[in-house]
């Protein structure tokens, strides 16, 4: 091999290795795709809510003090009555204390005075003293016999108040949050712990009133199980939110169904009338398998410029079958992925720009 040849090879040898170390974008090979297309049937519809507690108590403390005992933690069992913490109370009980020492005065104080209106009711009888004198005598009487009762009174409000500083369980249940530990400042009014009652819980929904006539076929479908939950009772209340002409729907949970406060869940109604994503228009709808949950936002991956993906966050409402109505963000025609965890990774794989 001559020289001009291998000048050659050696020139061209940097951008053969440039191609060959070029990487396509990552949506280079096509993702997995659909039309947004008009939702043909409807079976039922399904509204977003969450798993609550229908007996829940957020225990706080009604006099101040330190936290000196602190029994219970964060998913323990309770019964009722069950001492779940302790405030320092010694100042309660020397307070206590004295006002029980004010009505033992009090009332050798009434003793005397009861003495000393039985001399003088003798004395008045024998014409030795005069009605004033007597009615003076009386008065002290009474007088101190009123003592008395304000001293007891005050003490038995001061036991009372003692009373305050041992914290029991209200019902049988679960302590769902602690939120002080052993040597905090209680304060009045201020949150210690929140106990609920597992065999009590709901479903809480907010669902167009012109789907209300549905209730009786309302199904529960909670997250991570396959099957949906019949409720034991549906309610919805009486009120209507005037904004968005909503009311708050209460369903009933079985007992074992393995449900926790807090839990996202999704109330449908079985061939409930539903709003459509332009009033009189196509209902639009996209494949289950296409949406994406993170947190609060629901979203799809739509196909952008040069079949970019790209998150949109849209609204959803009927589930018929593997379709969900789509009630906004989107537009007919428009394609969305069928694979979110493809599109996430195209995505991240972009190059900033």
């Amino acid at each position: 091999m001559n020289r001009k040849h291998k000048l050659f090879l050696s020139r061209g040898l940097p951008a053969v290795m440039l191609a060959l170390s070029y990487t396509a974008p990552a949506w280079a090979q096509p993702l997995p795709s659909v039309p947004v297309q008009a939702l043909t049937q409807a079976t039922s519809a399904g509204f977003d809510g969450k798993v609550e507690a229908v007996r829940q108590a957020q225990i706080a403390a009604q006099v101040p003090g330190a936290v000196v005992e602190l029994n219970v933690h964060a998913g323990d069992q309770v019964r009722a009555g069950q001492v779940l913490l302790r405030i320092d109370a010694r100042a309660a009980e020397q307070g206590t204390a004295a006002s029980g020492a004010q009505v033992t005065a009090a009332r050798a104080q009434l003793d005397v005075a009861a003495r000393e209106l039985a001399r003088k009711r003798q004395l008045f009888e024998k014409h030795y003293i005069s009605q004033a004198a007597l009615d003076q005598t009386e008065a002290a009487y009474r007088a101190a016999k009123a003592q008395v009762d304000a001293l007891a009174a005050q003490t038995v409000a001061a036991q009372t108040q003692t009373g305050w500083h041992v914290v029991k369980a209200p019902f049988d249940g679960v302590v769902a949050q602690v939120e002080v530990e052993r040597g905090d400042m209680a304060m009045p009014g201020k949150p210690l712990l929140t106990v609920y009652d597992p065999s009590q819980l709901r479903v809480s929904a907010f669902v167009p009133v012109t789907a209300l006539a549905a209730l009786d076929g309302a199904k529960i479908w909670l997250t991570g199980q396959a099957q949906a939950i019949v409720p034991v009772r549906v309610q919805a209340l009486p009120t209507a939110d005037a904004a968005s002409l909503t009311r708050e729907v209460r369903a009933e949970l079985p007992t074992g169904t393995g449900a926790v406060p807090g839990l996202f869940a999704r109330l449908t109604l079985a061939a409930a009338p539903l709003p459509s994503a332009a009033q009189g228009g196509p209902r639009l709808s996209v494949p289950l398998v296409a949406v994406v949950r993170r947190a609060e936002m629901t979203g799809v991956y739509v196909l952008g410029a040069g079949d970019a993906p790209l998150l949109r966050q849209v609204r959803l409402g009927a589930v018929a079958s593997d379709q969900v109505e789509v009630l906004s963000g989107l537009d007919a025609g428009e394609r969305v992925v069928t694979d979110p965890h493809a599109a996430t990774r195209a995505a991240a794989a972009a190059p900033a720009k």
